[in-house]
């Protein structure tokens, strides 16, 4: 049943999720390799409601889903098993210490009670809560508690963790030292994480893959390189009649716009270099400057999704 380290960790067909009239997901395709995940979409996308029916919390309205290779519909307590949970809700126990909280969360997922206490010591502390691990947890500020949420969610050693929304009502301080702990979780635990956001920033931060959910459809998915790779604008400066270059161009085919000076060529392949290099030499053009703009996962997002959601990106960009 368990997925060889090549082999996606999530799989699904026709996954669907319908609350009467209201589509949550719309008949997802997914297969994701191991690594660091971005689930990245604005806020009511479907991510929330997609990390719940691949934990089988939820039933699926039609289609099917496996992960680590247990089917959501049958094996929902073999996933969780072996999978953590991180919710986006302010969900902890206020009357209880972080240790005692942990510790019982590591007995439930089936250590001993002393072997558990020393785990949940050993994750509070690697989580950024050492001593403040004896105070009650209804004392901790929103950071603190988010990272009580992460050492929960990893103190039983899973193999894929589900991070929903994890540097959520966090100061700049807070959030960088979130992020930089969960790259260790995936670079140097070896955890698979899937961390859920509608900020790009983090995302980009942690993820080498990423999954774009607008308006429960998936519209874009792959390796963030990949994704970024290639596909900016090329920016054309000439040493002439800019305007007239501009005119040819466009005369055979490509899409050219004005940019802080420069032309703008589309790329749509790599054919529009032989397109530039071929209408300045029929015009005696002479090229002074010639680069592929670089494209963040931001123009990859927008490009994607701007049209899903109705002319609104929905996401936010941290400052």
């Amino acid at each position: 049943m368990e997925p060889h380290r090549d082999e996606p960790v999530i799989i699904s067909r026709g996954l669907h999720k319908a609350y009467g009239s209201v589509v949550a997901l719309d008949h997802l395709d997914l297969e994701v390799p191991p690594g660091a995940i971005g689930l990245l979409g604005p806020n009511g996308a479907g991510k929330s409601t997609l990390i719940k029916l691949l934990l089988g919390l939820i039933r699926p309205t039609q289609g099917e889903a496996s992960v680590l290779g247990f089917d959501i519909a049958r094996d929902g307590i073999q996933i969780r098993q072996r999978t953590g949970y991180m919710p986006e809700s302010d969900c902890l126990p206020g009357d209880v210490t972080a240790a005692d909280f942990v510790g019982h969360m590591a007995q439930m997922s089936g250590l001993p009670a002393r072997a558990a206490r020393l785990r949940a010591a050993e994750v509070l502390y690697h989580c950024g809560v050492d001593e403040e691990r004896y105070r009650l947890i209804r004392e901790f500020s929103t950071g603190m508690k988010q990272r009580v949420k992460l050492a929960q969610a990893i103190v039983h050693d899973p193999d894929l963790v589900f991070l929903d929304e994890p540097t959520n009502g966090m100061d700049p301080q807070g959030r960088d030292e979130m992020l930089e702990l969960i790259n260790r979780i995936h670079r140097e635990v070896g955890i698979t994480v899937v961390l859920s956001s509608h900020l790009l920033d983090d995302v980009e931060r942690v993820c080498d893959y990423v999954l774009l959910i607008a308006q429960g459809r998936l519209v874009q998915h792959g390796p963030v390189r990949e994704l970024i790779a290639g596909a900016g604008d090329i920016l054309v400066e000439v040493d002439g009649d800019a305007a007239r270059f501009r005119e040819a161009l466009i005369a055979r085919g490509a899409t050219v716009t004005a940019s802080d000076g420069m032309l703008a060529v589309k790329h749509t392949d790599d054919l529009v270099f032989d397109l530039i290099r071929d209408t300045a030499a029929d015009l005696d053009v002479a090229l002074r400057g010639l680069r592929v703009q670089s494209r963040s996962l931001e123009d990859v997002y927008v490009q994607q999704v701007l049209a899903a959601n109705g002319g609104s990106d929905g996401v936010e960009r941290a400052g």
